[in-house]
């Protein structure tokens, strides 16, 4: 009873300060005459998402029934599943919204390094460009609030137990991600990037409208439960050979509808054959927006075909195949058109898009198999190479920041349209950069091995737990096609390694800038009391950005270390999903 009352206490605390920072932060946005100062909202932003973790942690175990807890007559469904997934999204937002909360660069100085100096001191610097203050992305103040709209949507669509919610949640997501794409105002690729993102996103939402209207018309039900009462009693009118009218209605035409919802999901995560839009959207949008767009919607959205797949499975197209077969196709052409497009591609954003096509072939082929096996391998895999991918960005938008000492003797790179936006776009601008930067290039190389699945590294685990599942089921053909395409995508992996450790950079040393003197006037109590000078030498990466890309490398690198809870998480998410198998 005392943990009962305490567990309420705690959520009261905690919902009560989630809406006061979603208060104040909307307060702040529509009363602010100052666009530099945007840096604090996203701040705001770090801690609602910590606020969010709390409150779902402290709930973790409040389902406690296999089938969860159902909201509002059942249009959302709270369950360990969807509790876990929420956590894995407020930490990935947490982490890219440090990415506007604290400027790339940092000064340090060994005379104003004392805790007191630190706390009743402050600088003015005169050269502020240097740390990046006049950045774009700080004078954005609506970047939080329309992130904070897209992973509400997330977290919606992970929880939605119905056909009207899912299409609601899934529009809520997706017009704040048109929106993202969209808000550099003065980037023209970022514009017409967010515009093909808007009218291909728009007609994939109109095929997922489409089939929800087909299946209330015929099955006269959108709630994802029934659709698994609906699988049971077709069988049963199959077997027996009644009611043809009902097993018409049931077999004939449902599957085709969730096929139609299918090809608008598999729009939205750059699946393959509809994988058509992603390449030129992550290239033409800021590398920092990419970062999310790259991530966060396709959690979501698997998320939610796991759920459909589970309540849906045995609903056949023929007398041999599902309508979930379709994401056995689609697993097909994405390991194959991931991997060989990626071979030719020169611009490094467009090679991650390609690779993340791959690897959603991984995560596609592990959701249509549908066993304990693929299930526990599948959201091991989601979880780790949605940590690989935001440490890849990480990494790639540090290397930009590194550079600011260097000039380019490449013409073709120094006249790289929105260079301000995305500093680094094509892969020879990272020739060599192991001699500029070993522990980034370091880091970007154990990402990249994991990419490739290359052991002990975590993404190596993830792709053998898919295989072995897949392996067990008797899917034989598309294990060998994966294991071919690994392979084959592991020659533009390791070229990235190559270039960054075997090439000879393109950069030159600039002096000037390295010997420069900037100066600060140190203020206490509104006084300038001293002035001191800094040199370009004393300025590094801020801590927001080393901290991160080190520990997201150490639990790439270190996983085979510590795999007992990420593991056993794993299986127990996947029996909690699957167990009402067991009582049919």
């Amino acid at each position: 009873m005392v943990q009962i009352i305490r567990q309420y206490i705690y959520n009261f605390f905690f919902i009560t300060m989630l809406l006061c920072s979603i208060f104040f932060l909307l307060l702040s946005n529509s009363l602010s005459f100052r666009r530099d100062i945007s840096i604090y909202y996203s701040r705001i932003g770090v801690v609602i998402q910590l606020y969010c973790i709390f409150f779902c942690y402290n709930n973790l175990f409040v389902s406690y029934l296999d089938q969860g807890v159902g909201l509002y007559g059942g249009l959302f469904n709270i369950s360990s599943i969807s509790i876990v997934f929420d956590i894995l999204i407020f930490l990935l937002t947490l982490f890219i919204l440090n990415l506007t909360s604290f400027y790339p660069r940092k000064y340090w100085s060994n005379e104003y390094l004392t805790f007191y100096k630190l706390l009743f001191t402050k600088l003015k610097l005169f050269i502020a460009n240097i740390i990046n203050k006049k950045g774009e992305q700080f004078s954005i103040i609506e970047y939080t609030l329309i992130i904070l709209f897209i992973i509400t949507g997330s977290i919606l669509l992970i929880s939605s137990n119905d056909l009207i919610s899912i299409y609601l949640s899934i529009e809520l997501q997706s017009y704040g991600l048109y929106l993202l794409c969209t808000m550099y105002r003065n980037s023209e690729s970022s514009t017409s990037s967010g515009l093909t993102y808007f009218l291909l996103g728009g007609l994939s939402s109109c095929f997922i409208l489409l089939g929800i209207g087909l299946i209330y018309a015929n099955s006269g039900t959108t709630y994802l439960d029934n659709f698994y009462i609906i699988t049971n009693l077709s069988n049963i009118i199959n077997g027996e050979e009644q009611n043809n009218l009902i097993y018409g209605d049931i077999v004939n035409y449902i599957p085709y509808c969730l096929l139609l919802i299918t090809i608008g999901f598999l729009f939205k995560i750059s699946a393959a054959p509809f994988h058509f839009w992603s390449p030129d959207v992550y290239d033409g949008i800021p590398t920092i927006v990419t970062t999310f767009v790259a991530i966060i919607p396709k959690i979501s959205i698997l998320i939610l075909l796991l759920y459909l797949v589970h309540n849906t499975n045995y609903m056949y197209i023929s007398t041999e195949y599902t309508w979930s077969t379709s994401l056995l196709v689609s697993s097909l052409l994405s390991l194959i058109i991931g991997t060989i497009l990626g071979l030719t591609q020169f611009r490094i954003k467009r090679l991650f898009a390609y690779s993340t096509i791959s690897h959603i072939g991984f995560l596609l082929l592990a959701l249509s198999i549908n066993s304990v096996e693929s299930i526990q391998s599948f959201i091991f895999y989601i979880m780790q190479y949605s940590i690989s991918n935001l440490n890849a960005f990480f990494l790639l938008i540090s290397i930009g920041y590194t550079l600011f000492i260097f000039t380019n003797k490449n013409i073709n790179q120094i006249n790289l349209s929105e260079k301000n936006n995305s500093p680094i776009q094509l892969l020879s601008q990272i020739k060599g950069y192991f001699y500029i930067n070993h522990t980034l290039a370091i880091s970007l190389a154990i990402t990249i091995f994991s990419f490739a699945g290359i052991p002990p590294l975590v993404g190596f685990f993830a792709k053998l737990m898919v295989l072995s599942a897949a392996l067990q089921d008797g899917f034989v053909f598309i294990a060998l096609i994966a294991v071919l395409t690994s392979v084959i995508s592991a020659v533009y992996y390791l070229n990235i390694v190559k270039i960054m450790f075997f090439d000879l950079y393109s950069y030159k040393f600039s002096w000037s800038l390295f010997n420069l003197k900037i100066p600060a006037q140190v203020i206490k109590n509104n006084n300038v009391i001293d002035t001191i000078y800094f040199r370009s030498s004393r300025i590094s990466l801020s801590n927001s950005l080393s901290i991160t890309i080190s520990i997201f490398t150490l639990i790439i690198l270190l996983f085979m270390f510590i795999p007992d809870q990420w593991l056993h998480m794993s299986n127990i998410l996947s029996i909690i999903l699957l167990s009402p198998y067991n009582y049919i």
